[in-house]
């Protein structure tokens, strides 16, 4: 028996403007459910998403933080506030439904005083541990050269994406599926949508809600919707 997955990402406090999708059975958002980086400032963003996220008509939910969820980070919001949601925690930890596992990871290469930050000289070694056999790989930055595309500090274009990853998840772990966010849609640069590698027979899905730089918008993009 297939699952319905819908994908979501970035929602930075509009997750309210999300449309929820009927015939679901499992949610993934991929992290930067909040906003603020003052972790105690940060920390009613998050609750008030938990509180959103657990009425969701969906039977299945899972959240991986991103780099802006601080009071995640810092152990304001624990775990067992989602356990108590009915919402899986994915950090840095893989879990099972239906027969379909699922490895999620909130690290990305140290860009500023963000949470779940790691150098890209060790973070490789944080790669090393996503077991392999894993059907997704839900993380909440992209793999260097996929669904990454931004302009830097002087406009210029740049792949944002992180090189480790990519090793790991195209040439180890090999999942069906990888997931992220992290990347917006900038300007006239369009991440979010799929992505098929046929050389590795998997499928990659940016699912960044909000477009950068244009976070007054709210949402911009609904997610991605697949089945497994």
């Amino acid at each position: 028996m297939k699952l319905k997955i819908w994908h979501i990402s970035d929602t930075h406090n509009f997750h309210h403007q999300l449309n929820i999708p009927e015939g679901i059975d499992l949610v993934i958002h991929t992290g930067d459910c909040s906003n603020r980086m003052d972790p105690y400032t940060n920390e009613p963003e998050v609750r008030q998403f938990i509180e959103w996220y657990e009425q969701v008509p969906i039977p299945n939910k899972i959240f991986i933080p991103g780099n802006h969820d601080t009071s995640i980070e810092r152990n304001l919001i624990k775990g067992s506030d989602f356990i108590s949601a009915g919402i899986h925690l994915l950090n840095h930890d893989w879990m099972d439904v239906g027969g379909i596992k699922i490895f999620g990871s909130p690290y990305t290469p140290t860009y500023g005083q963000w949470a779940f930050m790691k150098s890209r000289e060790t973070i490789n070694r944080v790669w090393e541990q996503i077991p392999e056999g894993m059907d997704i790989v839900a993380v909440h930055g992209p793999c260097k050269g996929i669904l990454d595309l931004s302009r830097d500090r002087q406009n210029v274009l740049e792949f944002c994406g992180d090189g480790a990853l990519r090793k790991h998840v195209l040439n180890r772990v090999k999942p069906k599926y990888f997931l992220s966010g992290h990347i917006h849609n900038f300007e006239d640069i369009i991440n979010t949508g799929f992505r098929y590698l046929p050389d590795y027979n998997i499928t990659f899905s940016n699912a960044a809600g909000v477009t950068d730089r244009k976070f007054d918008l709210g949402i911009t993009y609904q997610g991605n919707i697949f089945e497994i």
